[in-house]
């Protein structure tokens, strides 16, 4: 039980946050936001926060992170990176925050700190950040539920069943201005603290942070604490010495915006994206993903670097179907919206290693290779990858043509390239983390060796080749 003079600091906080939860448009504040994104790809994330947003990024030492200040008024288009896949407004960050060696002190620290924490403008941004949401629910109509948490499923669809009884009644519209709901939801607020920690120095576990931080933060606030349908998500990030205090601002990843139809192996949007942009693609570039698996990557290029061309195509006839059911899907949302449905796309199913593709055609190949491990297998790998390099190497237009590839099939990928000198040239190498396992995002050119006449130009035995694209399906 807190004492009343324990009570006073979260009655104050939750007053002047009350005072600030619809601020004026003529206030405005600029906080800092983090984001994290997929690991190796922090300075293409931050390429593209200076590009869209205008403000300069800061890469954590922490990977896959990205810290970069912004307005509020500017709030709306931090959702609209591409290359982010959660996003948080930092509360407070210690780059060099000295933990206490005994396990107790250091707990004790952390329950003093959420009663000293600037609190004020991170919520408001909070507050600010659910309201765009419930405007974008409005505008998607019945699709705003669809692939969102629990919590937020049912917050959304209370509203939805609150707003037309108090129109009937003759109430107000302009439910959120009244301060008894305002009031109401205050004292109905849900949370749960969230740590991420790494590091092999520390006294505590991830549990342990959370779960005395988390009681500090119930008891000044007077929040209920609920680990599952949580309005709130305060985040705890400690990274060795470095220590960042956060309130998350999505419910779910922003990696899910493009796929309906999943299969074994579906990259990430964000992943995706961030192959693209290293491609540096032109207009009238053509481009090809000859192992489309979902149609990931040339769904991704085609909404966001729509002046090219991309060819989709896959030798399994389950991927061309998921890859057809997702363009159809993203057709018909853009359509909904009002937007142009068509989309710069097209899907074939082939033979990977006869691809029906006139020869030098090609700008850019890029696609998951298959890893070995749910896809196909190490030991077909051996095979498949000098046969496939052999083939993109034919399509693709030499002396400007590329290629990014990704695989965690390292050492047979190296050995296969390293058959290729004479057709690809190996520029740059991206390492990232695909679903648990430690992969290689490859940038080629193609050099200006004719096809066929390069003396690493070996073919094998069709029968042996063309055997391995029965096994690849999603990757």
């Amino acid at each position: 039980m807190s004492s009343d003079g324990d009570k006073q600091p979260a009655e104050e906080t939750s007053e002047s946050v009350n005072a600030s939860s619809a601020p004026s448009p003529e206030t405005e504040l600029t906080v800092t936001i983090g984001a994290t994104v997929p690991t190796g790809f922090e300075h293409t994330a931050a390429e593209e926060v200076k590009e869209k947003i205008g403000v300069d990024a800061r890469v954590s030492r922490d990977r896959g992170r990205i810290y970069f200040p912004v307005s509020t008024d500017k709030l709306f288009q931090v959702h609209r990176l591409r290359s982010v896949d959660n996003l948080f407004v930092v509360v407070k960050e210690y780059d060099q925050y000295h933990f206490k060696e005994s396990k107790e002190e250091t707990l004790m620290e952390l329950q003093e700190l959420a009663s000293k924490l600037p609190w004020t403008n991170a919520l408001e941004v909070w507050r600010l950040n659910r309201t765009l949401k419930k405007k974008k629910g409005h505008r998607k109509g019945g699709h705003s539920t669809r692939a969102k948490p629990d919590s937020e499923v049912c917050d959304t669809a209370e509203q939805q069943q609150q707003e037309p009884a108090q129109e009937q009644s003759g109430d107000a519209p302009d439910t959120e201005s009244q301060p008894p709901e305002t009031a109401a939801e205050e004292k109905l607020v849900k949370f749960r603290v969230t740590c991420n920690r790494a590091g092999d120095k520390h006294s505590f576990s991830s549990n342990e942070a959370a779960r005395d931080f988390g009681g500090a933060v119930q008891e000044f606030f007077q929040w209920k604490a609920d680990m599952t349908k949580f309005d709130v998500e305060v985040l705890l990030n400690i990274h060795n010495e470095e220590m960042v205090v956060g309130i998350a601002l999505t419910e779910e990843s922003l990696h899910r915006r493009n796929i309906s139809h999943f299969g074994p192996t579906t990259l990430r949007s964000t992943l995706c994206y961030g192959m693209l942009r290293l491609c540096k693609l032109q207009a009238s570039d053509i481009i090809l993903d000859p192992m489309c698996g979902t149609g990931a990557i040339p769904l991704e290029g085609a909404i966001e670097f729509n002046s090219s061309f991309y060819v989709a195509g896959d030798n399994n006839d389950m991927a061309v179907s998921r890859t057809l059911n997702n363009i159809c899907h993203m057709q018909k949302r853009r359509a909904e919206k009002g937007s142009s449905p068509g989309l710069p796309v097209d899907t074939v199913q082939w033979d990977l290693c006869r691809l029906p593709v006139r020869t030098g055609s090609v700008d850019v190949i890029i696609t998951d290779m298959p890893f070995g491990k749910r896809m196909g297998s190490r030991k077909k790998n051996w095979d498949l990858y000098p046969s496939c390099l052999r083939e993109m190497a034919r399509v693709c237009r030499p002396g400007s043509g590329k290629a990014v590839l990704l695989t965690q099939d390292k050492k047979c990928f190296s050995k296969a390239i390293s058959r290729m000198g004479g057709l690809w040239k190996k520029l740059h190498t991206v390492w990232v983390n695909v679903g648990g396992l430690h992969a290689g995002v490859y940038l080629l050119k193609r050099t200006a060796g004719v096809f066929g006449q390069t003396p690493e130009d070996v073919h094998e035995s069709p029968a042996r080749v063309y055997k391995q694209t029965d096994e690849k399906e999603d990757d």
